[in-house]
């Protein structure tokens, strides 16, 4: 493994669904001891997605050399505010769950009859690592590096006509136009092909429809409470790029929940 790269814990493709355990169920009996301190965290994605994190160095701690790992995780100190909190739970994943090997690639939450339904995606070690290793490798290649490229996908959305109408309606009095979305959000996700997109939105378009929301207007109660992928079509125009380039040479500055 080459020092100095840091490698991307969720890059890759080929899925595999775990039949013998439920990593679901124990995703969550991960999380349970440390509920209390996700209490700033804003959506349930942002908890599923650091408890992942989590779960995934804690099988990386397993295996691979200790001073490796030291070097792999300190890059997360400087970038994550609740940095002691991922290595209390990197800890307790090596402690408590060390039988169960598989990486978590992806998941889905649904809400299903009012309860919110958690379904995970998961690797065993031997392909994640396997396939990890050939991608830091691919992605690292000099002849092939594209110089100020960034290995992101971007997602950007800009609010149409029945999201205008629904802020008029609670906000007559200041009431806003398209003309109020010439600067609009744009979302960085992992790296994949124009294809995937749709499907990445289809599984987490209301996590996006989420933040557009709240962004206008923070009581959840007047929401629209009916959300579904068509309404999110119909509600955002949707502007996909799978080329990101920074020109600056200043650093990039992250924060990470």
């Amino acid at each position: 493994m080459e020092k100095g790269k840091v490698l991307n814990l969720f890059n890759n493709k080929k899925n595999i669904n775990n039949i013998e355990v439920k990593y679901s169920t124990l995703i969550e009996k991960f999380i349970a001891p440390y509920i209390n301190s996700f209490k700033e965290f804003e959506y349930q994605e942002d908890i599923f997605d650091f408890a992942i994190i989590a779960w995934n160095f804690g099988n990386l701690k397993s295996k691979i050399d200790k001073h490796e790992f030291k070097e792999i995780i300190s890059y997360a100190k400087n970038d994550a505010p609740n940095y002691e909190l991922l290595k209390k739970m990197i800890s307790s994943k090596v402690s408590n769950f060390k039988e169960f090997t598989n990486f978590i690639v992806d998941y889905d939450l649904n809400e299903k009859n009012g309860i919110l339904v958690l379904t995970a995606v998961t690797q065993p070690e031997e392909v994640y690592l396997k396939e990890m290793l050939e991608v830091s490798k691919e992605e690292y290649r000099d002849d092939e590096y594209q110089e100020n490229y960034i290995n992101r996908s971007a997602i950007c959305l800009k609010p149409l006509k029945p999201f205008i109408a629904w802020h008029n309606a609670i906000y007559p009095d200041t009431s806003i136009d398209e003309t109020d979305f010439n600067d609009v959000n744009i979302y960085l996700i992992k790296e994949i092909d124009y294809e995937d997109i749709e499907t990445h939105l289809k599984k987490k378009f209301d996590y996006y429809f989420k933040m557009e929301l709240e962004g206008w207007h923070t009581n959840k109660k007047e929401w629209p409470q009916r959300r579904n992928y068509k309404m999110f079509k119909e509600w955002f125009r949707v502007d996909i790029s799978t080329l990101i380039y920074d020109k600056e040479k200043t650093p990039i500055s992250k924060r990470i929940n």
